[in-house]
């Protein structure tokens, strides 16, 4: 894991692809006042799995961090989150994966049929005011 302005890269990652994943301004100058050397002084993913494991969730073994990583995902969406931005955050292979998410974000929806460019087009038989250059308002 390496630290640069408002980013952590992550090196070692289960698809064994580097991740960069933006942090905020006050994440950042918190961890850039601990680093020397390595970023943390401990295994922060051994203390994630204790600390996961004192938590009383009745969930399988190894789903309680997928839990986490699930609902930062659906808020990110949920908050008006781009889902290409979200498929880098998380490492997915394809968007296919992220798309998951997508039913969180209805007005995403009403966006798609808004700038939608077949939806700027009229048919011109059912609309005798057609004029080609002008722009259709909703």
């Amino acid at each position: 894991m390496n630290l640069s302005p408002y980013r952590i890269r992550f090196t070692n990652t289960k698809t064994g692809k580097p991740r960069t994943v933006p942090i905020s301004e006050e994440l950042y100058k918190k961890l850039q006042t601990n680093v020397s050397g390595n970023l943390f002084s401990y295994d922060p993913q051994k203390e994630l799995y204790e600390i996961m494991d004192s938590l009383e969730f009745n969930l399988p073994k190894g789903q309680k961090v997928h839990v986490l990583r699930h609902t930062f995902a659906s808020h990110f969406i949920m908050n008006g989150g781009n889902i290409l931005t979200l498929k880098e955050i998380l490492g997915h292979a394809s968007i296919t994966q992220t798309m998951a998410y997508a039913h969180l974000a209805p007005d995403h929806l009403i966006d798609a049929v808004k700038l939608n460019p077949l939806s700027r087009l009229r048919d011109p038989q059912n609309d005798h005011t057609h004029d080609p250059k002008r722009p259709i308002t909703t």
